[in-house]
């Protein structure tokens, strides 16, 4: 029993210790964010590296989001409608319902999701390569922080992205979500496009929700990688913690921001 008592409360300091230290990395990257105004860190800061890291978050992993929300929007679409089909076989509501859906919560969620997976595992990698070959150390032995020189960037990035990212695949998503109601229960797809349920408060809770996952992403997945130990397994690990990581805070983020807009809306969203 006490041994047992002994490895919680060690979890439990180690959760909290980890906690602490992802903290500082959030701070850390505004700070930097802050810096990247100054002319000295202009000078040292690579050329053309947010080009770079925009191209790597948003162009490399836009087909990747399209086929995948694509065909989410297909299977959603064709449940939905199948399940109408045998309570009441009404379909008008059908995309109305599907895009205030989409555009308030699958849309960024599935995005953020996808390149939590992708994106998230890429940049845990690269830190995490550069942590266990001791070029992190040479970073601050030449007078660079390492969170602004790897994790701004990507910040800045991801943030961007994320949002152009969520207006693409949610689009597509419910591009192939009608044309499935259409061929497969013969929805009228005047019917289908009718965007008059959205409000302009959707709108804002899809911002915010893209926003908010994409300042989560690079984070989590920056902290995995500079917690890196040892080789190649040690990069493994933080691969996996930054997947891990990175999708279980958009979850997380994803209940407050919904909660939240609940509560402030009256339940009326």
């Amino acid at each position: 029993m006490k041994a047992w008592i002994s490895s919680v409360g060690a979890s439990a300091i180690a959760y909290a210790s980890a906690a602490g230290d992802l903290w500082r990395v959030y701070v850390g990257t505004i700070a930097g964010i802050v810096r990247s105004f100054s002319r000295e860190h202009r000078r040292n800061r690579p050329r053309g590296e947010l080009a770079r890291q925009l191209h790597n978050v948003g162009n490399r992993s836009l087909v990747f989001i399209v086929v995948t929300l694509g065909f989410i929007g297909m299977v959603m679409t064709y449940q939905g409608c199948l399940q109408l089909g045998r309570v009441t076989g009404d379909y008008s509501q059908v995309g109305q319902q599907f895009l205030r859906l989409l555009v308030s919560d699958f849309g960024p969620t599935l995005t953020a999701l996808m390149l939590a997976t992708r994106v998230g595992a890429g940049i845990a990698a690269e830190i995490g390569s550069m942590k266990v070959t001791e070029q992190i150390d040479a970073l601050r032995m030449s007078g660079v922080l390492p969170i602004d020189y790897l994790i701004v960037p990507r910040f800045l990035a991801c943030l961007v992205m994320t949002l152009l990212l969520t207006v693409v695949g949610g689009t597509v998503m419910y591009v192939a979500g009608g044309l499935t109601a259409h061929y497969s229960f013969g929805v009228n797809l005047n019917t289908f496009y009718d965007i008059s349920q959205v409000r302009p408060r959707h709108l804002v809770m899809m911002v915010v929700k893209a926003v908010s996952y994409g300042a989560a992403i690079p984070v989590v997945a920056g902290f995995c990688g500079l917690r890196a130990r040892g080789s190649s397994e040690g990069v493994g690990w933080a691969t996996t913690a930054a997947v891990i990581g990175s999708s279980f805070a958009v979850i997380v983020l994803d209940f407050i921001i919904s909660a939240g807009a609940l509560f402030l809306t009256g339940g009326d969203l």
